[in-house]
């Protein structure tokens, strides 16, 4: 797979205009899904939905910035594994994720833009893992 930074950038730049729209059904996604994550998350999720989508602006801000971007990531795999967050829940994460971007990019949405978020995805996902490996629970 090909993660090509610049069709992650164009297709963020589609989205953004449905930033409290996206992270929604993201967590709609997610948890009719993929249910057994929904007690992972707090009951409200306006400070979460926020946060998601701060995070991704990050992502993609430092798409090309490895040392800040790994940075990152680990920080998030740490959290995430404090609140019970395993390797397992990841996938579930994703497939939500490129749902809700894939519903709201348009036609900015193309199989090349999914392999590159797809890909994306692939090296947050194993970052955040193995950051969260060992933490505390």
């Amino acid at each position: 797979m090909t993660l090509d930074p610049s069709l992650i950038r164009s297709s963020f730049t589609a989205v953004q205009p449905h930033g409290p729209e996206l992270t929604a059904y993201f967590y709609d996604h997610l948890f009719t899904h993929h249910p057994g994550v929904r007690p992972l998350f707090a009951a409200h999720l306006d400070e979460q939905r926020d946060r998601l989508w701060a995070a991704l602006g990050a992502l993609v801000a430092n798409l090309e910035n490895t040392e800040t971007l790994v940075g990152m990531l680990q920080n998030l795999g740490r959290r995430h594994a404090g609140y019970g967050a395993l390797a397992e829940h990841y996938p579930a994460v994703g497939d939500s994720l490129i749902a809700a971007l894939r519903h709201f990019a348009g036609d900015a949405w193309t199989p090349a833009v999914e392999e590159s978020w797809t890909s994306a995805y692939g090296v947050i996902s194993s970052t955040m893992a193995a950051a969260g490996e060992g933490v505390a629970r």
